[in-house]
């Protein structure tokens, strides 16, 4: 059985980037940046298009934007 690469936009997004997903999103944030503590208890995965601010520019794609318990808004870019 192969496996997709999960350093890929395409496979990050998928396995990250979805409402369902949200429990794994959590527990992978907490791990990689709070050191394994439950910080992040609550997100909310939201809509990651940007339109362009500047008409006949292109929109922009994030990997992952979510809005935490407390309101901040962050966005999750996998970088290689």
């Amino acid at each position: 059985m192969r496996f997709i690469n999960p350093k890929t936009d395409y496979a990050f997004k998928k396995i990250f980037g979805s409402a369902e997903s949200k429990d794994i999103l959590i527990s992978f944030l907490n791990a990689l940046i709070y050191d394994g503590n439950s910080t992040i208890e609550d997100l909310e995965i939201i809509n990651p298009n940007l339109p362009p601010k500047v008409e006949g520019l292109k929109d922009t794609y994030l990997d992952v934007k979510a809005k935490l318990k407390d309101g901040t808004l962050v966005i999750i870019e996998m970088q290689v």
